[in-house]
């Protein structure tokens, strides 16, 4: 009934699919296996995509060709550019996105990529022959055979709901558990554990009165993810809204602590400790009066409201009564109540550099097993692992990427050497190189890497080289051209700053704060004739490498230096035991997480720079 596959994935979720897409496109034949194939891509909580950290990361699976981000185009509501008023490395876009829409757009992707198969099955197992995945078993007891497998199963290994004092089975609400798989990876030596995430309630936008809430509407020239010409911006938008608890809230909610699971034990993983729910936020911030609640439309036609903030598993009643007292939803009708629900997870510390697991051969992790949280967080683990798998079943180099090339690579470091104990959200501040991963530049970052993996088309490597032209031909022009005083003068009096004495270039004018490449066409008409040639895309991107070139360059400098680190490898069969003078942390961290290079060693949790030092020595580096 079946061939043998290159790589199986397991899960269609926003992992699965980035991971089968990006191995058929790459070339290898794919089984793509969900329990339900009419909930592929189903964005599970919130109707959005990006946001602070997480934009960039849709931005970097955009450059490096895979579908996140225009699928997100094709099905977005609403665009915003987070963080404007901050630096260029804060920048994140965001987009509401019609639920229904983004799930069609990505199973119709999958569907014209004639290199994926689909079975919609539970998989109870995973065929293991010499230590190596080679396929799945599924509950219908059908052996499919493959050279690689992906997991990616989301909150669905064992996954329990919780509403108040009630319990049931499920992977998210109307969906069933996984069960088989975490009891054979457990009995193969692998070690498991639980997390806890959470949803709000969905209630009918009809019955909301939004003339009692803030509009948030999104920005008036939007933007959109894909660096590729084939999606184009909105040209309407649908506005969000902004509505508050308050301690009438906050009373109704606390009458259902003593039924919560979150309160009385029931609930043993570990939740989001930067998306909490409301119960949650209540009891630790008792002295607030009020939350901000996110009023979400989930979609261009429906009438369903995703009620972003107010995510709990308190019993449904309370969840009720308390939603009515909140400003605009006093005659809200709710659809579903919201939930807790708890599932298995996989520490990352038993995974190398690619994804594979440590353990078993040709067997890969991505999304929420490795405890991490997010769409994008998940999607971006998908693409590497697809990559991976890919790669090497084809007998093909691994694809890494390093801390200072991309969002991505500072997300899997931070997972394999440092693992997570609770659900692992991206911020800009874990990444200590955010000024050279910017999201405006994650194609010139990555796209040549995603064509020679044959990812990134022909046409995006053409459109970035053309890029990276344009920016070095206005760069190099605007630090050569120079104005006179008396040209320059009315025009910096105007924008408040200094006037200047001698006859000075563009880009020194650039490296002030009162000023952008936008205000440069008042200082001169010539100027501004030439500048008119250039899109908006290649402006912001000239105006950024001027005014931050001395941290742009101080943070490569510094990224040189620590990537010389990686340059040092470590064999996978390395004997860290022969090493008497390594302490007995670094040892047994090393044996357990097997780094792959000095690099990778000194990034790990617990151990010391004395540690570096000695392996170093031992290695004759």
């Amino acid at each position: 009934m079946f061939n043998q596959y290159d790589v199986i994935v397991v899960g269609a979720g926003h992992a699965g699919c980035e991971a089968a897409n990006a191995a058929a496109t790459m070339g290898s034949k794919v089984l793509l296996v969900t329990m339900n194939m009419n909930t592929i891509a189903q964005m599970s909580c919130n109707p959005a995509m990006g946001g602070v950290a997480k934009g960039q990361i849709v931005r970097e699976i955009d450059a490096l060709g895979g579908m996140s981000g225009i699928i997100t185009d094709k099905s977005m509501i609403q665009f915003r550019m987070l963080n404007k008023s901050k630096g260029p490395a804060m920048w994140s876009p965001r987009t509401q996105s019609d639920r229904m829409r983004f799930a069609e757009e990505w199973r119709l992707a999958l569907e014209r990529n004639p290199n994926i198969d689909f079975w919609q099955e539970m998989v109870t197992g995973i065929i293991v022959e010499n230590n190596t995945a080679v396929g799945i078993t599924t509950g219908m007891g059908i052996e499919i055979r493959s050279k690689s497998v992906v997991l990616t199963n989301g909150t669905f290994l064992n996954g329990l709901i919780h509403i108040g004092e009630k319990q049931f089975g499920g992977g998210r609400t109307g969906e069933g558990a996984s069960k088989g798989i975490t009891e054979q990876l457990v009995q193969l030596g692998f070690e498991s554990g639980r997390m806890k995430t959470g949803t709000p309630p969905r209630v009918d936008g009809r019955s909301l009165d939004y003339s009692k809430m803030e509009e948030q509407k999104g920005d008036d020239v939007p933007g959109k993810f894909s660096f590729s010409p084939s999606t184009t911006p909105l040209l309407q938008q649908k506005s969000c809204y902004i509505t508050y608890t308050n301690p009438e809230v906050h009373a109704i909610l606390e009458t259902g602590f003593d039924r919560s699971p979150m309160f009385n034990g029931r609930i043993q993983g570990l939740g989001p400790r930067y998306c909490p729910s409301i119960e949650d936020k209540i009891n630790r911030f008792a002295e607030r009066t009020r939350h901000q609640i996110f009023v979400e439309p989930e979609g261009w036609d429906t009438v369903e409201i995703y009620v972003n903030g107010f995510s709990t598993s308190l019993p449904e009643d309370v969840q009720f009564k308390a939603i009515r007292k909140i400003a605009g939803f006093e005659n809200a009708k709710m659809f579903r109540p919201g939930y807790a629900i708890e599932y298995d997870y996989f520490p990352p510390t038993q995974l190398s550099t690619t994804l594979e697991t440590n353990l078993i051969q040709n067997l890969y992790f991505a999304g929420q097993i490795n405890g991490t949280t997010g769409y994008e967080e998940a999607a971006c683990q998908g693409l590497m692992a697809g990559i991976n798998a890919h790669n090497k079943t084809h007998d093909k180099e691994p694809f890494v990427l390093g801390r200072s090339e991309a969002y991505i690579g500072v997300l899997i470091d931070d997972l394999i050497n440092k693992g997570t104990d609770e659900p692992y959200r991206m911020f800009t501040s874990r990444a200590e190189y955010r000024i050279l991963l910017r999201q405006d530049n994650a194609d010139i970052r990555l796209t040549a890497k995603g064509h020679k993996l044959g990812l990134a088309s022909d046409e995006r490597l053409t459109n970035v080289e053309e890029k990276k032209k344009s920016v070095s031909k206005l760069l190099n022009d605007i630090r050569q051209k120079k104005i006179d005083p008396d040209k320059a003068n009315p025009a910096l009096a105007a924008l408040g700053t200094a006037t200047i004495e001698h006859r000075t270039n563009y880009a020194k004018l650039l490296k002030r704060p009162q000023i952008n490449i936008y205000d440069l066409p008042a200082f001169d008409e010539e100027l501004a004739n030439y500048l008119a040639k250039y899109d908006h895309e290649i402006l912001e991107q000239v105006d950024i490498l001027i005014k931050y070139e001395d941290y742009i360059d101080k943070e490569e400098k510094l990224a040189e230096k620590i990537n010389s680190l990686e340059n040092h490898t470590i064999q996978n069969d390395f004997d860290f035991d022969s090493i008497s003078a390594l302490s007995a942390e670094a040892r047994e961290k090393f044996k357990k997480i097997k780094p792959s290079t000095i690099g990778q060693a000194s990034r790990i949790s617990g151990v010391s720079p004395a540690d570096i030092s000695v392996l170093m020595v031992y290695m004759g580096k």
